[in-house]
């Protein structure tokens, strides 16, 4: 009964449900539901009007947050813990985060197959930003290659979780459940190492990841650079279908300054990504497609 929680998350999202229902009914604290996340400033309107000290979101809450002038004026003495997830946290919104509140933005990893949480990053601030934390109790995490080989630290694979929270499989759905679970590990479909110290990162989908000239491109970095650009709101990247490459990198951008110009981002790309990571294509939006709860949706984006 002493802790309030903002749920900005529809409560039929596995990530909603585990931890705003369950997770805080189990620490009796009470939960403001918020209706349409999407309206920043009715957001606002919660954090000003509750003493709201558990939030939990995506990325492009947090960020959209930390571009709303009146969420900087607000005081932020009850707010213990922050918790991001459902897509890749940028370290530049964490870091801005931890600067305005005073509280560290949590990153956890998880998907619905596995009731959804594999890993998180300690909340009192000994995580390590940018990564996905480590594995919960109970919970087995590796990374593989291609050949099915266990990598070692700092090596890219897919990433595989064994553990109670694993699904038993996809429901009347065998030859589906037969390539997601493979002796027993759940093929998670991330791209992902292990560092020394046993924390997860995440790179990309590797549905998502793009090959140009036989190099592999994952989209989250360069989201990443491009995201602490000052003018830049938002950024999504896919790959597209090129005759010379392979594929070719494109760019979706959300000006947070209109002043921004493409030669002023080719520039800065250039300055801040290796040769064959930079955008060839780059297209300004006013928006970008997202899911309910703020997921850009990249496979809208490629038509």
């Amino acid at each position: 009964g002493e802790e309030t929680t903002l749920s900005p998350l529809p409560m039929y999202h596995i990530f909603a449900f585990a931890v705003n229902i369950m997770a805080m009914i189990s620490i009796g604290a009470n939960t403001v539901l918020v209706l349409n996340p999407r309206d920043i400033r009715s957001v606002v309107g919660t954090f000003r009007s509750s003493p709201i000290s558990l939030v939990t979101g995506v990325n492009t809450l947090y960020n959209a947050l930390l571009n709303e002038p009146t969420f900087h004026k607000l005081q932020f003495k009850m707010l213990k813990v922050t918790v991001a997830g459902g897509m890749a946290l940028q370290s530049s919104v964490a870091e801005r985060w931890k600067a305005v509140t005073g509280c560290y933005l949590t990153e956890g990893y998880g998907l619905t197959e596995a009731s959804p949480v594999v890993t998180l990053n300690p909340i009192d601030g000994h995580g390590k930003v940018g990564s996905i934390g480590l594995p919960v109790p109970s919970t087995d995490v590796r990374v593989v290659d291609d050949s099915g080989r266990v990598c070692g630290p700092g090596e890219r694979g897919e990433i595989q979780v064994m553990g109670p929270q694993v699904m038993a499989g996809y429901f009347n759905r065998p030859d589906e459940t037969a390539k997601m679970i493979v002796d027993g590990w759940l093929c998670t479909g991330d791209i992902g190492y292990m560092d020394e110290d046993g924390f997860f990162f995440i790179v990309d989908r590797k549905k998502d990841m793009i090959i140009v000239s036989g190099f592999n491109v994952f989209p989250n970095e360069i989201e990443e650079v491009i995201s602490r650009h000052p003018k830049v709101l938002e950024v999504a990247v896919i790959g597209l279908p090129d005759e010379r490459c392979g594929e070719a990198v494109k760019a979706f951008v959300v000006k947070r300054d209109r002043s921004l110009s493409e030669d002023e981002l080719r520039d800065y790309c250039r300055e801040n990504l290796t040769a064959y990571k930079l955008p060839k294509f780059y297209e300004f939006r006013e928006s970008l497609p997202k899911t309910n709860i703020g997921k850009i949706l990249r496979r809208e984006l490629r038509g």
